[in-house]
């Protein structure tokens, strides 16, 4: 077990350092099996909020400023703690190009914006998929000993031969056919402009090369830069309004959005979520064609866990 404690996330130019240095044809990566994860947990014991980067967070996402952290805004913060992980374990993928397919993140209870916290990251699950291999990134969020916050972030290497196995791995419930309109939902098209992707990767630190350029996502092969699924994910929960205090929602990202684009925003109405027995769906289909870009699903969670 090779565990790390921070003081504080490790900040964006040491972080791009070790990974440029994760590139340069030297070490033993090609000896790497990429039969097994490394058995590391990365932590950060007295995680404060920085309020500019929270700040900033919340106005390319759409969030209101109410004095708590939006439900994603972890996720983001882990992103420090994940990419050091890859680049100092015996990490057995190409980092630059990974894809980020699903994302699942629950909140038990409000947290507050000034509240220290102490923050987990683990490797987990690794799996075969029809085009290449999939893995978990695990973060925990504690208040004391208290579990406040959860996420999994799943995330494909692809490769050129597809994996013989099936893939494993659990999804939230699929929008692939665009719904009526409930009048009582959210139904909004919006423009995703084209540096989309450079703003938010400024404000999340992740400056994956598929998101910047056109001619870097070429690279790896898509014809256009893509717009993050975080921020995706961040932008409809935010136009969806005030969610509950506490509760899951998960994601899978379906097609990428190619930067620019007009897409369409249709979900459930968020009132219906009376018990954690009903689920509120939405989707984000291009306005153009109809075809999905991210479906998910919240469901309510008892604060009393």
């Amino acid at each position: 077990m090779s565990d790390k404690h921070y003081d504080a996330l490790p900040k964006a130019h040491t972080t791009y350092a070790n990974i440029v240095k994760s590139l340069l044809p030297i070490g033993n990566n090609g000896k790497i099996s990429r039969d097994e994860l490394p058995q590391a947990t990365y932590f950060v014991d007295d995680l404060h909020i920085d309020q500019n980067n929270l700040n900033d967070y919340r106005k390319i996402c759409g969030f209101a400023d109410n004095g708590n952290v939006p439900i994603t805004y972890f996720s983001v913060l882990s992103q420090a703690l994940q990419m050091n992980m890859m680049v100092k374990e015996p990490f057995p993928f190409a980092m630059l190009g990974l894809v980020h397919v699903d994302n699942s993140v629950t909140q038990y209870r409000a947290i507050g914006e000034i509240e220290t916290v102490a923050m987990s990251v683990m490797f987990d699950n690794l799996r075969d998929h029809a085009q290449g291999q999939q893995f978990d990134f695990v973060t925990t969020v504690k208040s004391a000993d208290e579990i406040i916050w959860e996420g999994t972030s799943t995330y494909l290497s692809r490769s050129k031969k597809p994996a013989t196995s099936k893939d494993k791995k659990s999804t939230p419930r699929p929008v692939t056919v665009k719904p009526s309109i409930n009048k009582e939902g959210v139904h909004s098209i919006f423009e995703v402009p084209e540096d989309i992707g450079r703003r938010y990767a400024f404000v999340s630190g992740d400056f994956n090369l598929i998101h910047l350029h056109p001619l870097s996502a070429r690279a790896f092969g898509f014809p256009k830069a893509i717009a993050h699924g975080m921020w995706s994910k961040a932008k409809c929960l935010a136009m969806m309004g005030e969610l509950p205090d506490a509760c899951t929602v998960e994601v899978s990202f379906k097609l990428p959005i190619f930067l620019p684009s007009e897409v369409e925003l249709i979900t459930d109405p968020l009132a219906q979520l009376s018990s954690t027995e009903d689920t509120c769906q939405f989707g984000l289909f291009s306005a153009k064609n109809d075809k999905p870009h991210l479906a998910g699903v919240i469901a309510l969670r008892d604060e009393n866990k």
